[in-house]
């Protein structure tokens, strides 16, 4: 095993002169993180104003499932995915175990209960705020969908961006699902583990320092959003 010194030293290297394996690494992860995040907002946004505004049997039990699946282990999720995909499993003609593919539709699993759920909440808080004014012009809750989510988008890109850090940070579902194979399905969470187990640091740190630095971006993102949303509401 290298000493952490040197670990340090080559992990450096290797962001400055813009390693080839390195970056092919981030920038799979940065595109299946993305793609998943993109999906989940398309998937949570309708999802989450839907159970704010409309009332039917059975909604009570749908938010409760909704806020439960926020938790959900994510080797969990990897499992049914897994399941589902696998050459026994429904989908499994459709080849996609082990692509980045795969991948995408795991990460989408946890993040969109994340999103939707903050949707919901944010919905019906404006939906309460405003109801007497859409009563009043006889707005109905389809045509105040796009209404309340335009007011509450300040809120909601927190929501996304909290999805983005979840997505970028998991580790197990991926591996079950995508295999962590070089060069095709190997993402920085996946490769931080293997590289350490094998006692190569130098790649696991570059990579560990690219996460850290993605996750001050995203909070510096969120606390730029809260003060802009601040600015906006007076």
């Amino acid at each position: 095993m290298e000493s952490s010194s040197n670990a340090f030293n080559v992990a450096f290297q290797m962001i400055w002169t813009l390693d080839p394996d390195f970056l092919e690494i981030v920038g799979l992860s940065l595109r299946v993180s993305l793609t998943a995040v993109v999906l989940a907002t398309l998937i949570a946004l309708p999802l989450g104003a839907a159970l704010a505004l409309w009332r039917f049997p059975g909604r009570g039990a749908v938010v409760i499932v909704l806020n439960a699946l926020m938790g959900l282990p994510p080797v969990v999720a990897g499992l049914m995915i897994y399941l589902l995909l696998s050459r026994a499993g429904p989908l499994g003609s459709w080849g996609l175990l082990y692509t980045p593919t795969a991948m995408i539709i795991v990460q989408c699993l946890l993040v969109t209960p994340i999103i939707a759920a903050l949707t919901r909440q944010v919905i019906a808080d404006l939906h309460e705020e405003y109801r007497e004014q859409l009563g009043s012009l006889n707005v109905s809750a389809l045509r105040a969908v796009p209404t309340l989510l335009w007011d509450g988008r300040f809120s909601l890109l927190t929501g996304v961006l909290a999805g983005f850090g979840r997505a970028t940070a998991e580790v197990g579902a991926v591996i079950i699902v995508g295999g962590n194979i070089n060069h095709v399905t190997r993402v920085m969470t996946t490769t931080i583990a293997l590289e350490t187990s094998k006692g190569n640091l130098a790649l696991a740190v570059g990579l560990g320092v690219v996460l850290l630095l993605l996750a001050v971006a995203v909070t510096a993102a969120l606390t730029g959003v809260q003060n802009l949303a601040r600015r906006y509401q007076g």
